[in-house]
């Protein structure tokens, strides 16, 4: 997606990405006229803050900030894009995934229902790649708060430097 640094965010810049995301597409945004923008020491984190406000939970979608005219990070771009690209057909181990869901789920925060019975996740394993997809096996999975979903798609986004790639996480009873 390419938005105008010198415009603000519009409805529709957001429609596209909500639909790219829909559609399980890698997503990364390039913030064009950067040259345009007067800058100072924060101005940068002070556009990202600007931009995440509006993305919710897409917030993972990697910024590159460029100026098609002087051609400041274009490279950058293309770089980014190819890595999502990269990221979304990558597999990943079920071990090294399920050293990551219990470390998640076992020392930082254990899950529960919403009817607040004890949830045990058993073991997950990625069943499909370009997108990924992962299954998580679990003894109450109905029950699991969509809040502890976000929770354990943000720890598997972070270790496997999953930035801009649509994950789906599919619970099963086990």
């Amino acid at each position: 997606l390419v938005l105008d640094a010198t415009e603000e965010l519009h409805k529709q810049d957001l429609s596209v990405l909500q639909q790219a995301a829909e559609h399980k597409k890698g997503m990364v945004i390039a913030v064009n006229k950067w040259d345009l923008v007067p800058k100072d020491d924060g101005t940068m984190d002070q556009y990202k803050k600007y931009l995440n406000q509006y993305l919710g939970t897409l917030d993972h979608v990697p910024q590159v900030y460029v100026s098609a005219v002087t051609k400041q990070r274009v490279y950058d771009l293309l770089d980014k894009a190819l890595e999502v690209a990269d990221k979304r057909a990558e597999r990943i181990q079920t071990s090294t995934l399920n050293d990551v869901v219990q470390e998640a789920t076992t020392k930082k925060h254990p899950p529960t229902t919403s009817s607040g019975a004890f949830v045990k996740i058993n073991y997950a394993t990625q069943v499909r790649e370009a997108p990924p997809v992962i299954v998580f096996f679990a003894n109450h999975p109905e029950g699991i708060r969509t809040s502890y979903k976000r929770y354990l798609e943000s720890e598997i986004r972070e270790a496997f430097s999953f930035d801009g790639v649509p994950l789906t996480l599919v619970f099963k009873e086990k």
